[in-house]
């Protein structure tokens, strides 16, 4: 499982296939490229299919993680230039994420603390169909709640998407904001805002 890193093991399992894209300072990665890869990656978000990995699933994962990255990058106006690994259209990758939505059905539900709640079923088995529907299905709410919690990160060079929990959270982990602070610091000093530079 070295290859495939554990991000951010907090965030929501759509999210965390999303970072299956990430980036370090030789550049950005991809830790599904193989089905050994989807299988550990399986087992750090606790999914255990009735079957072993396919290239067919793989296919699927990665398709849908291509189509819930281009949806993220438009519902947070992502502006960083490195963060797709293919160049899905913001048509196919809402119809590939609708098609996902329509192998289930919502059930409403009454919820004592917040009245009535569209929600849907988790799949009582371990198909890797129903798995990539739940992916499909929490990636759609979280594109769709109404104070959009979402968030590309901008650290420097990171290509990562979070949840934002909280409101004074910017980047995706402690390591990217210290970097985008010292990115900060350094301009400035560059500019000639922050203190003197030593002349060349």
């Amino acid at each position: 499982m070295a290859d495939v890193p554990d991000l951010y093991p907090g965030e929501p399992p759509s999210v965390r296939l999303m970072n299956t894209v990430w980036a370090d300072r030789s550049g950005v990665h991809d830790s599904l490229l193989t089905t050994g890869q989807l299988a550990a990656w399986w087992s750090l978000i606790g999914f255990e299919p009735a079957v072993p990995a396919t290239d067919d699933a793989l296919g699927q994962y990665r398709q849908l993680r291509g189509a819930l990255r281009r949806l993220a990058a438009q519902a947070t106006d992502d502006s960083r230039g490195r963060t797709r690994v293919d160049e899905t259209s913001l048509e196919d990758a809402l119809a590939m994420v609708n098609a996902w939505l329509a192998s289930g059905s919502p059930n409403l539900r009454w919820d004592a603390g917040t009245g009535f709640v569209l929600a849907w079923a988790e799949p009582a088995s371990k198909s890797v169909q129903d798995h990539l529907a739940s992916l499909a299905r929490e990636g759609a709410q979280l594109l769709t709640v109404p104070d959009a919690k979402l968030r590309a990160c901008y650290g420097p060079g990171c290509v990562l998407y979070f949840v934002r929990e909280h409101s004074r959270r910017e980047w995706c982990s402690p390591g990217c904001g210290n970097r985008a602070r010292v990115a900060r610091h350094y301009r400035r000093v560059r500019s000639g805002e922050g203190g003197t530079v030593a002349a060349e």
